[in-house]
């Protein structure tokens, strides 16, 4: 196979994706063994698109240890669009939802939550620019809320939760678009889960749902809901209601089996520990460069950081980009910088941006 150029991928999503993942993507695109047809053409009717979407959920329920009282969707629409189904399926008349308010993407969701019913924000940092994650002694939950929505990684921000909020009784609704499957989840604490696959587990087109049955259920009779955003009828027809992406859904795939043969989450884990605690060691190394969220907040997967001007910021983005660095620049809505080492990102990537960075600062210091 012809060795290709590729740059350092700092993009926050569509991000970088194993290597041997699109190699395999590459050499079966034509025709998929035993099918002879690619998977961009194959019916999502067919047992060979059957046996794709079976082995994809059953390697998802092996590498995250799911309960057999979860249902694995692979649904469209993107994490957006969990925003407005979360609360037109769980959400009942005269009933309140709870929304911890820690990033751009959850006030997103309060947004759209706030469409559909009555919402309470439990606890928000916005007026501190979401530098930190609220601390537990901050939520005011509502009691018997329906559920309460927090956002596991705040790409953006460069924040994340090491440990999960305590919500008692009601069920936790979580958007782990950006970390998803990045390190272990107890999935038996959450009531569901969602994830734009785009960040972490595969390419755009394709959104993860992992929901407990009984949430299910109060979707499942309710026919006022319109049939596409109606978890229980997704659940019913096994994701295949309508058309489902299946060129996602077999890209997913190859990205969990790429993670099972690594070891599973806790080899990912330490990985991803090892590549972001580099990173952020230079950051702190002599003052230079400065990280925009609190220590122990801190992403592993999103590293945020600022130099001492936006005019040193600006040469740092154009000397990176020079130097086969992309995306390195932070979200416009921010500025700054934004180093995004998702799981496939090479650990070698890393020491190279550690020695642009060293470099730049001798040179700009």
């Amino acid at each position: 196979m012809t060795t290709v150029h590729r740059v350092l991928n700092f993009s926050a999503g569509p991000a970088v994706l194993p290597v041997s993942v699109l190699e395999q993507i590459q050499a079966d695109l034509v025709a998929l063994p035993g099918v002879g047809m690619s998977i961009l053409e194959v019916s999502h009717r067919s047992k060979a698109f059957e046996a794709i979407l079976a082995k994809a959920e059953a390697d998802i329920r092996a590498l995250a240890n799911i309960p057999s009282n979860y249902k694995v969707l692979f649904l469209q629409g993107g994490a957006s669009l969990q925003f407005s189904m979360v609360p037109m399926n769980l959400l009942g008349a005269g009933q309140t939802a709870d929304y911890i308010d820690c990033g751009s993407w959850a006030d997103k969701a309060v947004k759209e939550a706030k469409k559909l019913g009555t919402v309470n924000v439990a606890a928000s940092t916005k007026g501190e620019n979401y530098s930190r994650l609220p601390l537990q002694s901050e939520l005011t939950l509502t009691p018997g809320a329906s559920y309460v929505h927090m956002t596991s990684n705040n790409t953006i921000e460069g924040t994340e939760y090491s440990t999960l909020p305590d919500v008692g009784d009601v069920p936790l609704v979580s958007d782990n678009s950006s970390d998803i499957f990045s390190g272990p989840i107890d999935v038996a604490k959450h009531g569901l889960i969602y994830a734009g696959a785009q960040k972490n587990i595969g390419p755009a087109g394709v959104t993860l749902v992992i929901i407990r049955e009984d949430l299910v259920a109060r979707s499942a009779g309710n026919k006022a809901l319109p049939t596409m955003l109606n978890y229980g009828v997704h659940v019913e027809n096994s994701s295949l209601y309508n058309t489902p992406p299946a060129f996602g859904i077999y890209a997913v795939g190859l990205v969990i089996k790429w993670l099972l043969d690594l070891g599973g989450l806790p080899a990912i884990a330490a990985i991803n520990q090892r590549k972001a605690g580099k990173l952020y060691a230079e950051i702190d190394r002599t003052g230079y460069y400065r990280g925009t969220a609190k220590k122990e907040d801190r992403s592993l997967m999103n590293v945020t950081f600022r130099l001492p001007s936006e005019a040193l910021e600006n040469t740092f983005v154009k000397e990176s980009t020079a130097a086969g660095f992309d995306g390195l620049k932070g979200h416009r809505s921010v500025g700054g910088m934004r180093a995004s080492i998702y799981n496939a990102f090479p650990e070698a990537g890393i020491d190279a941006l550690v020695s642009f960075m060293q470099e730049f600062e001798k040179k700009n210091g």
